[in-house]
């Protein structure tokens, strides 16, 4: 069995209170569930850091496959030295909850939150219902809100109430000539 590597790194220091101060700020701002997701999301500003520094040195193309991977995702680098300011917030606003709560599909983002894990976003017709999603530039337009169909289920429920009684007449019928059938056999007799 393969054991998975943590995705996170906890702080070197339990309790620096300037740090815990800016943790539960992030907490409260983007509705995040606990430290765990701000440490996750530190460490992925963290590798999108150590990639600009070792191709730093590299050629120009294959510094453009990082650029071009980063705006796919919504950030903006155009150099080395914008992927090295890259704060933790950047990557915090292309989050799923925040993308809906800034189109207004929902009024907080705690309740986008909700909606998500609740599995009433679609994005391109498809369920997501990870908060974690980081939602690309491509795929921002292509978010909506799951709808319930209200009008094909009312006429669902009207044409099961039909067929039910038609089915019963018609079980009805078919019995009663059924019956008949075995007199004109017995009279035949």
């Amino acid at each position: 069995m393969i054991r998975k590597k943590k995705r996170y790194s906890r702080p070197k220091k339990a309790y620096e209170i300037s740090r815990i101060k800016e943790e539960n700020a992030l907490l409260k701002r983007y509705a995040l569930k606990n430290k765990l997701e701000v440490w996750k999301n530190i460490a992925q500003v963290d590798y999108f850091r150590r990639r600009a520094k070792s191709l730093a040195k590299s050629s120009l193309e294959e510094q453009n496959i990082l650029f071009n991977k980063l705006k796919a995702l919504g950030l903006n680098t155009n150099a080395i030295s914008d992927v090295l300011a890259l704060k933790i917030e950047d990557l915090l606003d292309r989050k799923l909850p925040t993308v809906i709560f800034k189109k207004g599909i929902a009024k907080t983002i705690q309740e986008a939150r909700q909606m998500i894990v609740h599995k009433r976003i679609l994005i391109d017709n498809k369920i997501v219902n990870s908060p974690n999603y980081i939602v690309s530039l491509a795929e921002e337009g292509l978010i909506s809100l799951k709808t319930k169909q209200q009008k094909e289920k009312a006429q669902d429920k009207a044409d099961k109430k039909t067929e039910a009684p038609l089915n019963k007449e018609q079980n009805v019928n078919s019995k009663v000539e059924e019956k008949k059938d075995e007199k004109k056999e017995e009279v035949k007799k």
